[in-house]
C-alpha cells in the first residue's frame, strides 16, 4: 500500500485560511501561523457581534422613538404602555421607520396611544 503524502490537503487548508485572512495587517495576512490565530479570533468576534448587532439596533430604534414621541408630548415608556393598552402590535423597528419616513402616520399612532392611556387611567 502506497503511503499517503499530505501536501495537497495541507496546502488546501492553508490556502483556505490565508484567503480568510485577506485584508489583515502585517504578517497576519500571509504567515500561516499568524493568519490561523487571527482568523480564529475574527470568527469569534463575528459570532459575538452578530448577537450584539441585534441589541445595538434595538437600542437605536428605542432612542429614535423616544425622541419622536417627546416631540408629541409623551415619553417612550408611556408611549409603549399606551400602545399595549390600545392593542397596537407594531414592533419598534417599524415604529421608528414610520417616525422618520411618515410622521403623520406616526402621529396618528401616538394619538391612539394617548387616548388609550386616557381611558385606562
Amino acid at each position: 500500500m502506497a503511503r499517503v503524502k499530505r501536501g495537497v490537503t495541507s496546502h488546501a487548508k492553508h490556502k483556505k485560511t490565508l484567503e480568510a485572512a485577506t485584508g489583515f495587517y502585517g504578517r497576519r495576512k500571509n504567515t500561516i501561523r499568524a493568519a490561523k490565530a487571527a482568523v480564529d479570533r475574527s470568527m469569534q468576534y463575528a459570532t459575538r457581534d452578530r448577537r450584539v448587532k441585534k441589541r445595538v439596533f434595538r437600542a437605536l430604534w428605542i432612542q429614535r422613538l423616544n425622541a419622536a414621541v417627546r416631540e408629541l408630548g409623551l415619553t417612550y415608556s408611556r408611549f409603549i404602555d399606551g400602545l399595549a393598552k390600545a392593542g397596537v402590535e407594531i414592533d419598534r423597528k417599524v415604529l421608528s421607520e414610520l417616525a422618520i419616513s411618515q410622521p403623520e402616520a406616526f402621529k396618528a399612532i401616538v394619538e391612539q396611544a394617548k387616548s388609550a392611556l386616557a381611558t385606562a387611567g
